[in-house]
């Protein structure tokens, strides 16, 4: 070897780990739901990967989603999943270089039916040098983008004027949603719990002629805007809209709506309006 050329190897640095996470887009909802389901998935997924799977965890939320854990010998898979979002969040972490990422990643988009994958980050985790464990930090976050966790701290700092909740309940009770008093006794019930005053009767008409929209459809105004909504016979599936300018929070709405219908799921669409 000639004087003062390092070998090509030298340079190389070791990791630990390496962590990597995926969001999963429009995915089947009721795959999301299915805490089983999505157990056998993930345990599948790591074997398929090459993984040595040790145990797994799992479990349901109230009143849907679902959060699991996959303990592997090279390390661990995660999920956690809001089926309101069609939307999965996934990390991939190993300690050795046996797992075949790819195989992994795409066995879990068919399994979820996922419309779109992102992999959005790849991190080396513990980088080790002749030192001992460096101390740095595997990934720097963007602070020109800040991003809220409550809807009601978003609400705030962006000063918004009106907040849109749109929440689609699948599978609803079709008893419940062709009773007309039960329908205006949920609206009664969502205004006392958005803590706002109603004005005028909740107009409920029934529309039968046309089987595609077959259903109720119902109006309240409220202090601060517009309750709205549609239950569809065809689908049992209920289409509500609640418009204020008053902020409240989006999915207790989507909670207590969905318990009311006994929905089997449900999604929830938010806007902050300006």
């Amino acid at each position: 070897m000639k004087k003062g050329v390092t070998p090509a190897h030298a340079n190389q640095d070791f990791a630990l780990g390496k962590h990597m996470t995926i969001e999963y887009y429009d995915c089947d909802p009721a795959i999301l739901t299915d805490a089983d389901r999505m157990e056998k998935l993930f345990t599948d997924a790591a074997v398929q990967s090459g993984a040595t799977v040790l145990g797994s965890n799992f479990h349901a939320f109230e009143p849907q989603g679902v959060s699991g854990f996959i303990i592997i010998a090279e390390s661990h898979f995660s999920v956690h999943a809001w089926p309101e979002h069609d939307y999965a969040a996934v990390d991939i972490f190993t300690c050795g270089d046996s797992i075949d990422f790819e195989k992994a990643v795409n066995f879990l988009s068919a399994g979820m039916d996922a419309e779109s994958v992102i992999i959005s980050s790849v991190m080396n985790r513990g980088i080790i040098s002749n030192n001992g464990v460096e101390r740095l930090v595997p990934v720097f976050e963007d602070r020109t983008h800040i991003y809220a966790l409550s809807w009601e701290k978003r609400f705030d700092s962006t000063q918004a004027w009106g907040l849109l909740a749109s929440i689609d309940i699948y599978d609803s009770d079709p008893v419940l949603i062709r009773d007309e008093k039960y329908i205006r006794k949920f609206v009664t019930r969502l205004c006392q719990y958005l803590g706002m005053k109603s004005f005028g009767d909740c107009v409920v008409v029934n529309f039968g002629e046309d089987e595609r929209v077959s259903g109720f459809s119902m109006t309240q105004f409220i202090e601060t805007s517009l309750i709205s909504g549609h239950f569809a016979n065809q689908s049992n599936t209920v289409y509500l809209d609640i418009f204020s300018c008053k902020f409240f929070d989006p999915r207790n709405a989507a909670e207590l709506a969905f318990s009311y219908f006994k929905g089997a799921h449900y999604r929830l669409q938010v806007a902050l309006r300006h």
